[in-house]
């Protein structure tokens, strides 16, 4: 038995051993869901056991090629567009715009097996327990899977939703390089696309009735809560500051206390100081100093030079702002304080999106509707497909519970019980969307 049979078998059986076959129910068949979250997890499997599967590689097109054929099998009619999103198209009683909903595939280096996957297989497991119910909805629905979301490859992300919607810069694209020094054309062009099918993938958006991606939850939330499932009230935009503190080098041993410019305790005053702003301003709200850098670093020099990133996020923009602004105030007076000087630059600012609250009591509906719970509603810290299209069509946002809050890593894990009451949530979720409201038809 190789290693990525004797995987697949020990992953499907972990999923299958802990699941109550009772959440099988209205056509959703929880060892079809296992099974293929099983069959995926055998591509790009690691020697750590976990997932490689970088965007526009032979993995990522050997999982979108799977896929697609799952997509047949619940009767979807199957399409891919000029920037590797694939749509699987479930027809409707009516000729109305499209509800759709989905996730991705690729992985980052060391990713484990749900994040991304999940979403896809949730969406899928909707049309299949249509096909086996015999349901048609009044509204078409659309399974999707967005081309490179992690952004591993090039350092950016969500190409596929900003292809999708129009939002691709074509001569940004024409700079990019990847891991291994090539460019962006010469990559994509392995994978049968070119720059100008990216811009081509360009949809109608008007033919878009609303979109819901089902997501892992990647923090500690609902575990927590005890809960399967949460409504997601918005997606954090982040905002990075570069910001560098600069005193003066000098020997260890020569230079009294009194008279020194040390650049690490300004920055170490700061650093402590930046967890207290965020709950003055949001419950959402974080900040994270995650990469320093210090200069000479030297056993026996004064520290000369600190440069630092502040992450910092909110699903809100002001009270992001506000952060912001109490960030860069108190890094101007450290500097102050020890008299050395300070250089701030915003080098990334996201816009956050707020789910409507029509899409979001929609959502909570479906969770009181499929699982007779109370609607657990918490934000999203990170960036998704879900983001992009949602600046642009109504959106909403479903969590599952992750073991331990792990993502990223081989040892990411949702339960099945959990995943397949998602999955419900979605499916009662994605009918409400479905329903002929009495617009007009296209």
């Amino acid at each position: 038995m190789s290693q990525t049979q004797s995987f697949q078998e020990r992953f499907l059986t972990k999923l299958i051993e802990e699941y109550d076959t009772s959440l099988d129910y209205s056509g959703v068949n929880g060892k079809r869901v296992a099974e293929r979250l099983a069959e995926l997890s055998k591509i790009g499997l690691t020697n750590e056991e976990g997932c490689n599967r970088m965007a526009f590689s032979k993995e990522e097109r050997q999982a979108k090629e799977l896929v697609k054929t799952w997509m047949k099998e619940a009767g979807l009619v199957v399409r891919e567009d000029g920037a590797g999103n694939v749509f699987g198209r479930y027809e409707g009683q009516k000729d109305r715009s499209a509800v759709l909903s989905g996730s991705h595939v690729d992985s980052v280096p060391t990713g484990g097996h749900f994040d991304g996957p999940l979403g896809v297989l949730a969406a899928l497991e909707v049309a299949a327990s249509w096909k086996e119910t015999g349901f048609q909805p009044d509204k078409p629905y659309e399974v999707v899977i967005f081309t490179d979301e992690e952004g591993a490859r090039f350092n950016g992300g969500l190409l596929g939703s900003q292809a999708m919607v129009g939002a691709i810069n074509v001569n940004e694209l024409k700079q990019l390089r990847d891991f291994n020094d090539d460019p962006f054309e010469e990559v994509v062009g392995r994978d049968g696309l070119t720059l100008d099918s990216f811009t081509e993938a360009k949809r109608d958006l008007s033919d878009i009735a609303a979109f819901v991606e089902v997501h892992i939850e990647q923090g500690k939330r609902l575990e927590k809560e005890g809960l399967p499932v949460g409504v997601v009230t918005g997606i954090a935009g982040p905002s990075w500051l570069n910001i560098s503190f600069k005193g003066e080098a000098g020997h260890a041993g020569n230079t009294p206390m009194n008279d020194r410019k040390d650049a690490l305790i300004a920055a170490s005053e700061f650093i402590a100081s930046v967890k207290d702003f965020p709950p003055t301003v949001s419950s959402s709200a974080v900040a994270t100093v995650g990469k320093v850098e210090v200069r000479p670093n030297g056993v026996n020099v004064i520290p000369g030079e600190v440069r630092l990133t502040v992450d910092i996020r909110d699903i809100q923009a002001h009270t992001k702002d506000e952060v912001v602004r109490l960030v860069i105030k108190a890094a101007e007076e450290k500097a102050a304080k020890y008299e050395i000087d300070v250089m701030i630059n915003e080098t990334l600012n996201v816009k956050p999106v707020v789910i409507s609250d029509e899409m979001r009591e929609k959502a909570a509906t479906a969770v009181e509707n499929s699982l007779g719970l109370s609607p657990y509603l918490l934000p999203s810290g990170a960036g998704h497909d879900a983001m992009v299209v949602g600046r642009y069509v109504p959106m909403a946002m479903l969590f599952t519970q992750s073991k331990d809050g792990i993502s990223h890593n081989p040892k990411e894990w949702s339960s099945l019980g959990d995943c397949v009451q998602t999955i419900h949530v979605l499916k009662n979720l994605i009918e409400q969307l479905c329903e002929d409201n009495g617009g007009e038809q296209k």
